[in-house]
C-alpha cells in the first residue's frame, strides 16, 4: 500500500455516492484508495419523500409536501462528514474531492476541521467563502445561461428543499441537458433514475464564514468543466478568484471539456486530475 492520502469523494445535490463509482475504479487502477460518501439528506442518508411514490401521482402533493431533509444545513452536514472522515482516515487527514453543491459542505468542513483535510479539490463546485450563502450566486451575472433552476417543481421556501421531479418523462431531455449533456443516453438514463428529488435548502441557504488560518491554510484545487449547464464556467472562475483571496497559495486549476458530470462522461480524465493532487503523507504540513 502506498503512503498517499485516502481520497474522500463528495457528491452534489440530488446525487449520491453511486455517481463516483467509475472514478473509484479509475483511482484504484492508479493505486489510490478512495471512498465515496453520501451527504446527509442524500442516498442512504436521505429519507424518502412520500409524494414521489404515491399512486396515482399527485402533482399538488409533490409540490407542497414538507421535505424530510429540510433540517439539514451546511454546518450540520459538514460535522457529519467530519465524523466519517475520522473513520475513513483512521486518524489521518484525507484528500476531499467535492462536486457541485458538495463544495459548500466541503468548504464548511475545511473551516470546521482543517486537520482532517490534507487537500481540497473542487469539481465544478460551489465554494462560498465570502460570508454569503451559496444561493446568492444564483442571481449573479456569472450564472447566466444555467439550465438547472427551470427544473424546480416546488417553491423551496414552502417545502424546505430544491425539489425536482426526475420521474417526469417530459422533463427527461431538460434534465439530461442540465446535468449530463455529454453523457451517453444509456448512462444518463440510469443516472436520472437514481436521482433523489430533494436537495436541502439549508445547505445553499446558510452563510459560511471562513478564515485564512483554517480554511485558507489548506491546498486547494479546482477542476473546471467548460460545457457545464448547471454551474456556468464564468461562475466557476469567480469561485476560483474568491478562493485565492482567502488562501495561502493560489488554486491549482485543471480544465476538462465536459458537462457538469465528468465522473460519468470522463472518469479517467477526472481520476487523473484527482491523482495529481494526492500528496504523500510525509509531505503534509499539519495545521496548527
Amino acid at each position: 500500500m502506498n503512503n498517499s492520502l485516502p481520497v474522500v469523494l463528495v457528491h452534489g445535490f440530488w446525487h449520491g455516492s453511486w455517481c463516483w463509482n467509475p472514478v473509484v475504479e479509475q483511482l484504484a487502477g492508479r493505486g489510490i484508495r478512495s471512498v465515496a460518501v453520501d451527504l446527509d439528506g442524500h442516498g442512504l442518508r436521505g429519507p424518502a419523500l412520500r409524494a414521489r411514490w404515491a399512486r396515482p401521482f399527485d402533482a399538488e402533493a409533490f409540490a407542497t409536501e414538507p421535505s424530510p431533509v429540510r433540517t439539514v444545513t451546511a454546518w450540520s452536514a459538514a460535522a457529519s462528514l467530519a465524523d466519517r472522515i475520522r473513520t475513513i482516515g483512521a486518524g489521518r487527514p484525507c484528500l476531499v474531492v467535492a462536486h457541485s453543491m458538495g463544495g459548500v459542505v466541503a468548504t464548511a468542513l475545511a473551516e470546521l476541521a482543517p486537520e482532517l483535510v490534507g487537500g481540497l479539490v473542487y469539481v465544478s463546485a460551489l465554494a462560498p467563502v465570502n460570508g454569503v450563502p451559496a444561493a446568492f450566486y444564483s442571481t449573479c451575472p456569472e450564472n447566466a445561461g444555467e439550465k438547472l433552476l427551470r427544473l424546480l417543481a416546488a417553491d423551496p421556501a414552502v417545502v424546505g428543499a430544491a425539489r425536482i421531479d426526475f420521474d417526469d418523462p417530459d422533463r427527461r431531455d431538460q434534465i439530461k441537458e442540465a446535468f449530463y449533456n455529454d453523457v451517453d443516453d444509456r448512462t444518463a438514463d440510469a443516472a436520472i433514475a437514481l436521482l433523489s428529488p430533494d436537495g436541502p435548502v439549508g445547505i445553499p441557504g446558510e452563510e459560511l464564514t471562513v478564515t485564512t488560518q483554517r480554511y485558507g491554510s489548506i491546498p486547494h484545487s479546482y477542476v473546471t468543466c467548460t460545457r457545464d449547464n448547471a454551474i456556468p464556467l464564468a461562475l466557476q472562475h469567480r469561485f476560483i478568484k474568491e478562493i485565492d483571496a482567502v488562501s495561502a497559495s493560489p488554486t491549482d486549476v485543471t480544465e476538462l471539456d465536459s458537462s457538469h458530470s465528468p465522473f460519468l462522461s470522463q472518469p479517467a480524465a477526472l481520476a487523473e486530475a484527482i491523482a495529481g493532487r494526492v500528496p504523500d503523507m510525509s509531505s503534509l504540513r499539519r495545521t496548527p
